[in-house]
């Protein structure tokens, strides 16, 4: 039996998790009463959930909502066989459910209930879920950088992705408050943790008067790069770590393609002394994922994404007994040709498998992998992965507009 060790007993549990899904507030507008939204809370956890990497996690999902609902991992590139829509039923309204989570990868995780958002009466928070390494990384304070969007009706309620946004304001939050504050002393070695847990808006997040340097995509490592002119460009559900060393107060600003507004601060104060000055930062430790990609062996097939007469149908329809989008056997190097035919960007993830974004030509890979990607209108962008794991996979398409509905289909590897 597949996760067995050689004496035929399973492997250890090392970490639990208990996860709720319940109703709660955010204090959105000052003047106005908590605006009711539903959330994923990790009620074992005291602060963020810290896992390790090669932690064997037993979940405890508790569903106190009305509606049947599963939490949904994003970035856990592992053999989670019960994954929702793939074969394992939503739990339902006031029920437990426990289950076994491996983790294989270091790196910032998301769940959260968008796959089931048809069916929500609220807008749903996610949970960031922080997988650390194994080998303790060179910095003096690790945080967690969570940024929401909401359309609020003039009554102060919130209104759930996938319905008409007409006569709603759009608000974004950075770890759910209006304008959060993160300090530190001069000198401090920050690594920043930024999730778009947005819906549907690509955003670009910059600390003003401070260098920016991109030490991982999508939770996995990447060769350092400073962010151009300083700003991280996210799409919906993407992750991004950067290391920062604190210099001056300074705002963060947050650009939805419209206008830019401040979601918060930096505040430095004092100064950290150091035996040494600090060094240019150095490569996270590798996941393990491959160097080179077989791109002239290439397993190739075309998507176009949200076209219904290719098979993409809302969650709440989905069946595995659907045509596949493709299908490919463990070992293969797959790459994708995936075309955005709508009039507005769209945005692509792939569960499973991490991907390259290839080259114009094809003649090689940008030095980063991703799970997430935006396209723009009626652009085709390639994609490479390396096949690992055997099952059904799920692939996603939306649009970024509020009221599009986020429409799935499924990939074979066996």
């Amino acid at each position: 039996m597949a996760g067995l060790t050689a004496g035929g007993a399973a492997p250890p549990v090392t970490a639990q998790l208990a996860l709720q899904a319940r109703r709660a507030t955010l204090a959105l507008r000052p003047t106005q009463p908590a605006t009711p939204i539903w959330e994923l809370a990790a009620v074992s956890h005291i602060g963020n959930v810290r896992l390790k990497r090669g932690d064997r996690c037993e979940v405890v999902f508790r569903n106190d909502l009305p509606v049947p609902l599963a939490p949904v991992w994003y970035g856990l590139n592992g053999p989670a066989a019960a994954a929702p829509l793939r074969g394992r039923a939503p739990t339902g309204p006031d029920a437990t459910e426990t289950s076994i989570v491996s983790i294989p990868n270091a790196g910032t995780l998301s769940a959260d209930f968008r796959l089931f958002e048809d069916g929500l009466k609220l807008p749903a928070r996610p949970l960031p879920i922080i997988a650390g390494e194994t080998n303790r990384v060179a910095v003096d304070r690790d945080e967690v950088m969570l940024i929401e969007e909401w359309r609020l009706r003039p009554d102060g309620t919130a209104l759930p992705p996938g319905r008409d946004p007409e006569d709603t304001t759009p608000l974004f939050t950075l770890n759910g408050r209006t304008s959060f504050e993160l300090s530190a002393a001069a000198n401090e070695r920050l690594r920043l943790r930024f999730i778009n847990g947005s819906q549907r808006t690509v955003v670009a997040i910059k600390l003003e008067s401070h260098e920016v340097h991109v030490m991982a995509l999508d939770g996995q490592p990447a060769e350092p790069f400073p962010a151009r002119n300083g700003a991280l460009v996210l799409a919906p559900g993407a992750r991004a770590d950067a290391f920062v060393d604190a210099a001056t107060s300074a705002p963060f600003l947050l650009h939805d393609g419209k206008e830019a507004r401040q979601v918060g601060s930096l505040t430095v104060t004092g100064k950290l002394e150091r035996r040494a000055p600090l060094l240019p930062p150095q490569p996270l430790p590798s996941n393990d994922l491959p160097d080179q990609l077989d791109l002239r062996g290439a397993l190739r097939f075309d998507v176009a994404l949200g076209a219904p007469e290719t098979g993409w149908t809302r969650p709440a329809s989905f069946s595995t007994s659907s045509a596949p989008a493709f299908r490919a056997k463990p070992g293969r190097t797959v790459v994708l040709a995936l075309k955005n035919p709508a009039p507005i960007v769209t945005i692509f993830h792939l569960h499973g498998h991490p991907f390259r974004l290839l080259d114009k030509l094809d003649d090689g890979w940008k030095p980063y992998w991703l799970d997430t990607l935006a396209i723009e209108p009626g652009q085709t962008q390639r994609i490479a992965f390396a096949v690992t794991l055997s099952g059904r996979w799920l692939i996603e398409s939306v649009a970024t507009d509020w009221a599009a509905p986020r429409l799935v289909r499924w990939y074979a590897v066996e």
